[in-house]
């Protein structure tokens, strides 16, 4: 199977089976478009950095998914998966191949094989060991998109979401 057959067939419905997309305030964003691109000589961009899915729960960013085809190893995704949650300063990311799973911890290290992914509430109590009530509150309310046409730049989400997380533990 070719990529793009291994997440139609494989990594969606394992994703749907955990929840995504389908637990209330669930979303799985596929092809999210992280920056876009560098802008070269004569106002021309270059490559744009696109994750394969981002896992979003409450309205936060949680995890990243780099997925390959079935036919090679989920190692060939590590690097990647790495690379776009150190951009969007997650916690979690995922490599996977459609029949394995490999999970990273960014802040821990620990990296491992996994059965399946964790549900949406599972990913949310480990990015947030801590509960906090104003938390989910400030995560309630959406970022203003113009109807789907429009995002927020990651790094002016990274700001808003950092500030709001600070006012939350009464960091500020």
């Amino acid at each position: 199977m070719n990529e793009a057959e291994t997440r139609a067939e494989l990594i969606d419905p394992l994703l749907k089976q955990c929840g995504w997309g389908v637990i209330d305030g669930s979303r799985v964003l596929r092809e999210y478009q992280i920056t876009e691109g560098k802008i070269q000589s004569g106002g021309k961009r270059g490559k744009k950095t696109i994750a394969d899915y981002v896992l979003v729960y409450k309205g936060i960013k949680l995890a990243v998914i780099e997925a390959k085809s079935n036919e090679l190893e989920p190692s060939e995704g590590v690097a990647q998966a790495k690379e776009y949650a150190n951009i969007l300063k997650l916690d979690f990311t995922y490599a996977t191949n459609g029949d394995k799973v490999y999970s990273i911890n960014m802040k821990s290290g620990h990296e491992e094989f996994i059965n399946t992914y964790p549900t949406p509430d599972e990913l949310w109590n480990m990015v947030f060991a801590v509960q906090n009530k104003w938390r989910e509150k400030f995560a309630s309310i959406p970022f203003e998109d113009k109807g789907g046409s429009w995002q927020l730049r990651y790094y002016q989400e990274l700001a808003v979401n950092r500030t709001m997380e600070a006012i939350a533990n009464d960091n500020y």
